[in-house]
This record gives structure tokens, sequence and C-alpha cells, in this order.
């Protein structure tokens, strides 16, 4: 096994309510078998904890540690084994413990001569989808400029987006969607807003109101992350449906929501649930209860892009997914791994594994080795 770190510039600054990146540097886990296979994982969490509590520099000390030597030079009958290893007397580092169960997903993929996708398909006994319906997520711009945000809106319509997602906070919201609205007009183009945790409840009811007349497809995430009873309250006081994605942590969290009969539309980061096996649990327990699901990203390198590829070609992922092409965030020719938008708003699938996906020569320049 080896443990890299990749660090990619973005082309601009993404701003959400809680902070800014400006480039992508992530924790890169590479497992390889007996038989010389290779599998890709990637931890992906910000090095400030205004997402998650979990930290890039967290997820290093548990990948080194404590992860890292629990797979290291056993046997795996499969990815729920991983899971299982990773998960025994740990509680949360969902980042890290995913980086490893991904690349456990990718090595059974490349053993098998098929993509994550198909395996992934194959374990929740349905067929995938070849192609995935992919939106925009536009942050706040750096100079709170409508103008530049209408700007970006016309460059995702160009670009065949299915779906327009802006980033909102208190003082950053209705106007900029009133706005972003009369640019989507007459296109059939929906509208989301997420505001990462930026708004309390009821302090801040008067805004979350004004944007529930705004007709939008969904408000993701307006309540901080704990705030479960918060979000199923506020599911019922609202007549736009409430997403929540930073809440959405476990199957357990997924099971608390719908006890309480909170939000029944879902973002599910890979990364952030702490892989592709909870991906398969809250999937099942989705169906069942007919909560409408969509893949979500932090965004990350094309390694990390491939786990939430794979499960938005699950079917009940009904909504556009936030699977953005390689240049929309890196600039052309910079992602290790290039990911393209079809000129229908559409991304293919892959149905091989990382290794041959991945561009080798990139992924040296763009990486450093740590272990």
């Amino acid at each position: 096994m080896e443990l890299h770190e990749v660090a990619i510039p973005l082309v601009e600054p993404f701003i959400i309510s809680g902070g800014a990146i400006t480039e992508r540097r992530s924790l890169i886990v590479v497992l390889r078998d007996d038989a010389g296979h290779q599998g890709y994982g990637e931890a992906p969490p910000f090095e400030l904890p205004f997402y998650s509590e979990e930290t890039l520099g967290s997820a290093r000390h548990m990948l080194e540690s404590v992860l890292l030597p629990r797979v290291r030079g056993r046997e795996f009958t499969g990815p729920d084994v991983i899971d299982a290893a990773l998960r025994q007397h740990v509680r949360g580092n969902a980042f890290a413990r995913a980086a490893i169960e991904t690349a456990g997903w990718d090595l059974a993929a490349a053993r098998a001569g098929t993509g994550m996708a198909q395996l992934l398909a194959g374990a929740a006994g349905v067929q995938p989808a070849r192609a995935i319906a992919c939106g925009v997520a536009l942050g706040v711009p750096a100079d709170r400029s409508l103008d530049a945000l209408g700007a970006r809106v016309l460059q995702a319509l160009d670009a065949g987006y299915r779906r327009v997602k802006i980033k909102v906070m208190p003082g950053w919201d209705v106007e900029p969607v009133r706005h972003t609205q009369d640019i989507l007009r007459g296109t059939g183009i929906p509208l989301t807003v997420d505001a990462n945790g930026a708004y309390a409840f009821p302090e801040h009811e008067r805004a979350l109101r004004e944007l529930d007349q705004c007709g939008l497809l969904y408000i993701e995430q307006p309540l901080a992350p704990e705030e479960i009873v918060g979000h199923a309250e506020l599911s019922r006081t609202l007549t736009t449906p409430v997403c929540v994605d930073e809440t959405l942590t476990s199957v357990g969290v997924a099971r608390q929501l719908l006890a309480l009969g909170g939000p029944l539309v879902w973002n599910i980061k890979v990364h952030r649930v702490g892989g592709l096996c909870e991906v398969i649990r809250i999937w099942k327990l989705a169906r069942e209860s007919g909560a409408t699901l969509w893949a979500g990203t932090m965004p990350e390198t094309g390694i990390g892009s491939q786990a939430p590829l794979a499960a938005a070609s699950l079917p009940g992922f009904d909504y556009p997914s936030d699977l953005e092409p390689s240049a929309r965030w890196f600039g052309r020719n910079h992602d290790v791994i290039k990911l393209a938008l079809r000129k229908d708003g559409m991304m293919n699938v892959p149905g091989v594994s990382i290794s041959r996906l991945l561009d080798h020569k990139r992924f040296g320049l763009a990486s450093r080795r740590l272990l």
C-alpha cells in the first residue's frame, strides 16, 4: 500500500458559507494485491474544519497510525470485510475510512476486470446507469456581485448542466436567487440553493420563508449538521422540500430523519458517510422509504470522483448530481483523471477500474508520497 498527498490548484476560489478553498489537497491511498492489481481511493476533507470536524491533517494521522496498519498484509474477501475492519472501535473519521474502503472497491473491480459502478450495482442487485445527469454548484462570488453570479449561470447553461445550484448564506440569498431565476426563466433548468448550515431556526425564519416562495427544487442543508430535529421541523414548516447534506453521516442518522418525519431529499457524499458500503445501506433505506437521492462531491480529484459517479449510477439517484467536468475546477489537462460533460448534460459512467483511467504521469507530478 501507498499513501500520497495530491495538490491541484483551482481555477478560481470556491467559496461557501463556512470558508473558501483555492486548491484541492487530498490524500490518495493505493492498495495492491499479490497479483499486481491496484486500487485507488481518496480522502478529501478540507484543511480547516469548516465543513466537517475531520481535516486533512487528522485524516493523515488516522490513515498512517490507525487505519492502514489494519489492512496491510491481510487477506479480505471483499470491500464489506474491509469496511468492517476499519469501523471496529473507530468512531467518525469517515473521510479517512472512505479512502481505504473505496480503494478496496476499486481493487476488487480491477481484479474482476470491470468498473466500480458495475461492482457496486451488482452488490445492490440492480443494473447501473450508463450515464448520469450533472448539475453545477456555484460558489459565492468573491466580490458578492450579481453580475459575476449571472455570468457563471450563463456559462453553466451553455455547458448543458441539468440543474443549477448556488451557495447562499444570511445576507446573500433571496436577491441572488431571484437574479438567477430571471436568467433561468423559460429554460426548464431547476434551481436549488445550498446553505451549508449557515441558518438557524427560528432565528432566520423570515429569510427561509422568503426562499420558500422562490420556487426552488429544494433547499439544501439550511441548518447546522447536528440539527436533526430542526431539519425535521423545518421540512414540515416549508413548502419547498428540504435536503440534508452534512447532517446525513450514516444510515443511523437516515433512520432518525425518517422517524422524525424529516426531509426526504438526501445528498449522499460517499466520503462523508465513510464509503460505498454505507452508501448501499442508505440507498436500501431510501428505496424502502421513498427518499430521493443525488450524489454530492467535495469536490474531489478525478480519483475520488469515481466513487460518487458509481453511486449516482444506482436507481433512485433521481436528481442531477454534483459531478462536474475536470476543467470546471482545475482547468484543462490538470486533473489526474479527466471527467467530461456531454453536451446533453450527462456524464458517462466508466466500465473499468481507476488504474486504467489514471494519467499516471500527471499523478506523479501532482503528488508526493507519504508512505
